[in-house]
């Protein structure tokens, strides 16, 4: 005999499935708007006005396929690959600073070039090292409060990669990738002690980072008053805040942004909220927020259901992916919105690029996956069926409360 609940689970969280979607469909419908006039100036090949946004599919479709693929994959076999798909990353990480493999764009060496398209290991690493992170963690369990044994090989690694990313230079990248790194840990049960040290350590290094090198202190200063410099280090700053500003609370319309005609800079990569903010206005903007908060919710709820179910890995896992996309999210919108520094991240699921957008639905993907295996947990133990003298009865397994 078989039970049969009332109200049958869904296969998979479909507020994660249809937030994503929604967002990568906004995204591809802004990148082609924020993309027209660039395409045309430039007489892109093939499809001219068109251009982004046949690349942008293509590499949507990409996503897609790889996402299947990486839902097939269950969370044993991502935890197997962790380290070797982390050390593999970290080759191509060195592999991009060596001259005639890596690809030099606006002074950054950030690209390894295929002929038809290029790959951004950095973008990729965002994804590994929360692999990596976790599986080290849930490893090292027992150490995470032995500051020599626990924390330092983890620090040493993390280390050889921040330098790695300093050199092409990527700062943004490293940002995210210590603050998933970090959390993770956190997570994992790292002393706080050592964590504050460590956060105070940061914060002086990324400040002698900043004093050091001219250019960052001026980017800095441009920050702090937009207006005083706004045709030199405050030029992107400033048009995006006109944007905001043009687009006050239903925006100018689809198509009729201004700003976007090659007054702001990287429109449909970096800047693309602001883009969204001048044709859809206040509307569009707080959309795109919700949608996020409601994926970063579920993403942190799958995480805690697989930490009470003592899927150590796979809820280390589901919560890194939050943290990188609660991190990233808010430091693009924080540049757009002249919260916090100009610095070189897109906006997850929407802004145009490969790499990053076959590595966010690849992410999807295996938040996916561990849903889909706690719900499928769930239901082998509401099916089975324990015979007593009274008469058959439902026997469901207490779930581990953490």
């Amino acid at each position: 005999m078989l039970y049969s609940p009332a109200a049958p689970r869904a296969e998979l969280d479909l507020a994660i499935f249809w937030s994503v979607l929604l967002l990568l469909a906004i995204g591809l419908v802004m990148v082609y708007s924020s993309s027209i006039a660039m395409a045309e100036a430039e007489k892109m090949t093939g499809f001219r006005a068109h251009y982004f946004l046949v690349r942008h599919a293509i590499f949507l479709g990409i996503g897609f396929l790889a996402a299947c693929m990486a839902f097939q994959i269950p969370m044993a076999m991502w935890q197997r690959l962790a380290p070797w798909l982390f050390i593999g990353c970290a080759f191509l990480l060195v592999l991009v600073l060596i001259p005639g493999i890596g690809r030099k764009v606006n002074g950054s060496s950030r690209w390894i070039s295929f002929g038809f398209t290029t790959m951004q290991p950095s973008e990729l690493m965002k994804l590994l090292v929360i692999l990596y992170a976790a599986d080290y963690t849930v490893r090292k369990v027992a150490l995470m409060h032995d500051l020599k044994r626990g924390f330092l090989p983890m620090a040493g690694v993390m280390v050889f990669v921040g330098a790695l990313l300093l050199r092409e230079p990527d700062y943004g990248a490293l940002v995210v990738v210590t603050i998933i790194a970090m959390t993770i840990l956190f997570l994992g049960g790292l002393n706080w002690r050592v964590l504050v040290g460590l956060i105070i350590s940061l914060a002086l290094s990324f400040t002698v980072l900043v004093m050091t090198q001219p250019y960052r202190l001026e980017r800095i200063r441009g920050f702090i008053d937009p207006w005083s410099d706004p045709y030199g280090k405050s030029y992107q700053l400033t048009h995006s805040l006109i944007a905001f500003g043009r687009g006050e609370w239903i925006g100018v319309g689809l198509g009729a942004s201004v700003e976007k005609l090659f007054y702001l800079p990287e429109a449909h990569t970096d800047f693309l909220l602001a883009v969204i903010a001048e044709e859809l206005g206040f509307v569009g903007v707080a959309l795109i927020i919700g949608l996020f908060a409601l994926f970063i919710h579920r993403a942190f709820a799958v995480g805690r259901e697989s930490m009470m179910r003592e899927k150590y890995f796979a809820a280390l896992v589901a919560q890194g992916i939050a943290v990188w996309i609660t991190a990233q999210a808010f430091i693009n919108m924080g540049v757009n919105m002249g919260l916090l520094p100009t610095k070189g991240l897109t906006l997850p699921f929407l802004s145009f690029g490969g790499t990053g957008i076959l590595v966010n639905c690849v992410a999807v993907a295996i938040l996916l996956r561990i849903d889909y295996e706690n719900r499928a947990q769930t239901r082998t133990q509401a099916r089975t069926v324990v015979r007593t003298p009274t008469g058959p009865r439902t026997a469901i397994s207490t779930v581990h409360q953490s």
